[in-house]
């Protein structure tokens, strides 16, 4: 039984004191929700603080991006898998369509950063999925399948049960459109069919596959009804401890 991942990228929001205060709120609200692992994924320099104050707690946290190198050198701007994991981190997210198109992140830097994030003892939240034209052309999923293929290039059957991916189509992230659950269904399906191909059967039975873009309380559980819908990663509707809580909080 594949149990169920529930994500927040707060992407670049929040102060100190903000994100402080958000992980607070949420905490109470989502103490007894055992049925789903829960992530939040501050900004840099909330990391610390944030995982200080949730520590014990049932929320664990993720960074937003990494570096694709561990050993200590020159590489500015840069914070290595190992410091994330130092500052209380348990997950790092990897490839997200914002990096990919506005920072030029490739697939082989996805499967760079992912091979270090494992290294450093992460596990890896790694993004797929096709922006609009792909998808009206009819090729979303070989754009996704190929970004699947080279990103997770190389990873043993023992590194892939720390893999969690995410499916987010990009033209449904901040537009307010979502993909209907049965096209969430469909695109999750043909991701497990694909890592069956890579890593075998057993693997794609137990990877599992979030749904990003636009989701809220009001979508959650009609997308966590269809068979290979794994949890959520959760944007807008993340940065807020209710509306969150609620996500986190879904009823079937």
């Amino acid at each position: 039984m594949r149990k169920p991942v529930i994500a927040g990228n707060w992407k670049m929001y929040k102060l100190l004191s903000e994100a402080v205060d958000t992980a607070l709120r949420l905490k109470p609200l989502v103490a007894n929700a055992n049925h789903c692992e829960i992530v939040i994924a501050p900004v840099f320099t909330a990391l610390k603080t944030v995982a200080d104050r949730l520590e014990g707690s049932n929320i664990k946290v993720a960074s937003q991006d990494c570096a694709a190198q561990n050993e200590f050198g020159a590489h500015t701007g840069e914070v290595a898998p190992v410091m994330l994991k130092d500052v209380g981190c348990s997950y790092a997210i990897i490839g997200h369509s914002e990096r990919r198109q506005i920072y030029g992140e490739t697939d082989a830097s996805v499967n760079a950063k992912t091979k270090a994030a494992l290294s450093a003892d992460l596990k890896a939240i790694v993004c797929v999925g096709e922006h609009l034209s792909e998808r009206e052309a009819g090729s979303a999923n070989s754009v996704v399948e190929t970004q699947l293929n080279k990103g997770l290039e190389g990873l043993t059957v023992d590194d892939m049960e720390r893999i969690i991916i995410a499916y987010e189509p990009v033209w449904a992230i901040g537009t307010g459109k979502t993909a209907t659950p049965e096209q969430a269904q469909e695109m999750h399906g043909h991701i497990r069919q694909t890592v069956a191909k890579t890593h075998g059967d057993a693997v794609a039975k137990d990877v599992r596959i979030l749904y990003g873009g636009s989701v809220k309380p009001d979508n959650i559980a009609e997308l966590m009804s269809q068979e290979d819908v794994d949890g959520a990663l959760v944007g807008g509707a993340s940065l807020e401890a209710d509306s969150f809580a609620k996500i986190v909080n879904f009823e079937k």
